[in-house]
């Protein structure tokens, strides 16, 4: 089955607070103290609290986002969501490499902390030299690879335990320097100046990397409108405030020297203060510091991943989760292959300023994303939690994560710009006609584009997602049309080289919570009738996908999942209490609230024999799309077509002469026409007892005529014997005409092979129409 599926909430708020604290904490204790304090000395202690409020700023912006969106993805969903796929393309790709870049610099620094225990010699393979750090890195790159890969939980809670562990070491080593502490040994506070105050920001950044990544588990955190903001906020605020205190206590209580320019700093500190126990105890405290570090970034990679596939940026099949561990384990193995990669390629100051820039980056979309989406207001944007001070709080976001950029090496910007560019171009020439839905700043910028200068809106239009491939949906419930409705809509993907999405929508109770469903349902008969359509259809060689969903609603959650999916088309069964609305897909609630999404085909049932179809029409719409269906039909199954058309005026060679006009206009000029007079219906039944398919156009009766009367169209399929197609074409409506219709009695007519007469219109009509 295709796992569109939601991943299990197995993160609780403690779990989620330390896959912010557990990233952040390592780097910028056990890595990172020692080159910050060789550049600036005691004024490093400030690099970490500029670098901890511009990740504030971010985090602000991501907690809002997280919970109106708590969803597989994090940054990159809402850059995609807001701004569009072409920034989604950049901040995914700049995320999930960065996250590699940071899992990969973590590794290494974890391979310097063993190598103080254990010594490994250095390993050459070719023309390939690879230190002991980055040997130990790599064994140990692997195992937390695998960890991710068995299942989320497993990771909270081997996250909780690092965490509170290493918390515990660092608060005791705090004590010690702040007992030893002498106010005098941080004099002179600048003594390198303060010219390279930001570039060392820039440098130590990769130590707040973490917050965002709790939202990128946001669809696996237990209540995330509570839990996730106070993770995303709480994590920023307790790693900063440890930094300053940590790094001002030790270099209160220590000479500068000890500490610059040293990669395991606190170790030397540790045994100068605590004694060869301290320094056991710290270096202990290292491993599990870098090991946490890294195990959260693989965690948060690979759910980014997970998130590109589930929005086409990258092959959906990456977006598979294993049936076992219910982890996106084709996503994880593929970051992991990336992580032991750059471990082989890099060294620490690469991988640790790569990682900087491309979070940087998309910090500064997730901050614009934010704003896109407060000031368009989309429908369903509402968070649980609100920016303080906007528009300046994400502003400033923005402002302050792009400038930094500029402070780090050349060469890594190019690097980074080279990432950026591949993104876009990965955009340009493979996603954008594989992804669909546009984001919200586009729909805002094309509603508005008499409004905004042409500039705007042409490079919108430039932009823009492409056609995708064509997708059939199909809602299955009874096993018994299963093959028939798999059968016709296979024909129709198959016509246009698309995919089938099969949908089995379970209605749930409304006394009954979704999450109960899940764990009480039965799956079996679910499964067993997937997995009959997904055979069905890979029998007529097509494409295709299998869903399962939980709802408390019934038909409307039809028109959810038609949007959810991106169909184009939805072929359904037919019943006699169906949609409650006769003639038509929609159900009489959906009538008032929405447009169809989709083109949708409803087809009543007596067995699928396409040999002679009967196409009655007098043209409209939805006798167009009947037209289209039975092209395919033809095409597919060589079938015998009429058209047939009834002159209720009599005029049998004006009705004719349009039924030939339209055949030609129709591609079905080699169709057999077929033209009456007299009543309607029982001329279109009497031409359907030789079919074996009767296609027709729903009407376009509003709400109101259709439960004052029933229509011609219901009459016309009780007097049938075949089985009957409906086509209703995907369109917009106003509620004015979704209340009263968009067309009169006549043109109700016409859509199954009826011509308009010049006559005084309906009275009833008239009366259904306002003053």
């Amino acid at each position: 089955m295709n796992a569109d599926e939601e991943l299990a909430k197995d993160l609780g708020p403690i779990a989620a607070l330390t896959i912010g604290v557990g990233t952040m904490i390592g780097a910028g204790i056990f890595v990172l103290p020692g080159s910050a304090v060789g550049e600036l000395g005691p004024l490093a202690a400030l690099a970490f609290v500029i670098g901890g409020a511009i990740a504030l700023l971010t985090a602000l912006s991501a907690s809002e986002l997280g919970t109106a969106m708590p969803v597989s993805g994090g940054a990159y969903y809402y850059v995609n969501q807001g701004l569009g796929p072409l920034f989604g393309s950049i901040a995914g790709w700049g995320n999930w490499i960065g996250l590699a870049f940071a899992s990969a610099f973590y590794m290494y620094g974890f391979g310097e902390y063993v190598n103080q225990f254990v010594s490994v010699s250095s390993l050459a393979i070719g023309p390939v030299g690879l230190e002991s750090a980055q040997l130990i890195g790599l064994v140990g790159a692997a195992f937390f690879i695998t960890v991710n890969y068995v299942g989320a939980k497993e990771t909270g809670l081997l996250q909780n335990l690092i965490v509170i562990i290493l918390v515990g070491i660092l608060s005791v080593f705090t004590l010690f320097g702040l007992l030893d502490a002498n106010v005098e040994t941080l004099r002179p506070i600048d003594p390198f100046g303060w010219g390279e105050l930001l570039p060392v920001t820039g440098i130590i950044f990769v130590s707040y990397l973490g917050f965002v990544q709790i939202t990128s588990v946001g669809e696996e955190i237990q209540d995330p409108g509570r839990n996730l903001p106070r993770a995303v906020i709480g994590s920023v605020v307790i790693v900063t405030a440890m930094y300053a205190l940590i790094l001002l206590a030790i270099l209160a209580a220590v000479e500068t020297d000890v500490v610059a320019n040293n990669e395991t700093a606190v170790v030397d500190v540790a045994r100068l203060l605590m004694g060869p126990v301290g320094a056991a105890a710290l270096l202990f405290g290292g491993l599990l510091a870098t090991a946490s570090s890294a195990n959260a970034s693989i965690l948060a990679s690979s759910r980014i991943n997970f998130a590109m596939g589930r929005d086409k940026l990258v092959t959906p099949k990456i977006n598979e989760v294993h049936p076992r561990f219910a982890t996106p384990y084709r996503a994880i193995a593929i970051t992991g292959g990336l992580i032991l990669l750059f471990i082989v390629a890099g060294n620490l100051e690469l991988l640790a300023t790569a990682g900087s820039v491309l979070h940087l980056i998309v910090y500064g979309l997730l901050n614009l994303a934010l704003i896109v989406f407060r000031e368009a207001d989309p429908e369903g944007y509402d968070p649980d939690f609100e920016v303080p001070f906007y528009p300046v709080t994400p502003i400033l976001g923005a402002v302050c994560s792009f400038a930094l950029i500029a402070f780090i090496e050349p060469f890594v910007i190019l690097l980074s710009i080279g990432f950026v560019a591949f993104a876009a171009i990965w955009y340009l020439g493979y996603a954008r006609s594989q992804v669909e839905v546009p984001g919200v700043l586009a729909q805002y910028v094309l509603r508005r584009s008499e409004e905004l200068p042409d500039f705007a809106v042409s490079a919108t239009t430039a932009v823009q997602p492409g056609e995708g491939d064509y997708r059939v949906m199909v809602p299955l419930a009874n096993p018994a049309h299963e093959k028939h409705l798999i059968t016709l809509a296979s024909a129709i993907a198959d016509q246009h080289d698309g995919t089938v999405v099969a949908v089995n929508i379970v209605q749930v109770p409304n006394q009954t919570s979704l999450a109960a469903a899940r764990e009480q349902e039965e799956h079996d008969a679910a499964a067993h009738l997937l997995d009959q359509a997904r055979a069905d259809a890979e029998t007529h060689g097509v494409d295709v996908e299998t869903h399962a969903v939980l709802s408390h609603r019934g038909i409307e959650e039809v028109f959810d999942a038609a949007r959810r999916y991106g169909a184009d088309t939805c072929v359904m069964g037919w019943g006699p209490n169906s949609h409650r609305s006769p003639g038509r897909a929609e159900t009489a609630i959906d009538e008032l609230a929405h447009s169809l999404p989709c083109d949708f085909l409803v087809f009543r049932d007596r067995g699928f024999d396409p040999a002679r179809i009967l196409l009655p029409t007098a043209g409209g719409p939805d006798s167009e799309l009947a037209a289209t269906i039975a092209r395919t039909l033809r095409d597919q199954y060589r079938a015998d077509v009429t058209l047939f058309h009834v002159a209720e005026n009599g005029d049998r060679e004006n009705g004719e002469r349009f039924l030939r006009s339209w055949a030609a206009e129709h591609g079905l000029g080699d169709a057999t026409l077929s033209v009456e007079t007299g009543d309607v219906q029982r001329r279109i039944a009497d031409a359907a007892s030789d079919a074996t398919l009767l296609i027709i156009g729903a009407t376009e009766k509003g709400l109101l005529s259709r439960l004052v009367r029933r229509t011609l169209v219901l009459d016309v399929l009780e007097d049938v014997d075949c089985s009957v197609l409906l086509a209703e074409k995907r369109h917009e409506r106003s509620l004015r005409e979704r209340i009263f219709g968009t067309k009169s009695r006549s043109a109700d007519r016409s859509e199954i092979g009826v011509t308009p007469e010049p006559s005084t219109p309906d009275p009833t009509e008239i009366e259904e129409e306002p003053p």
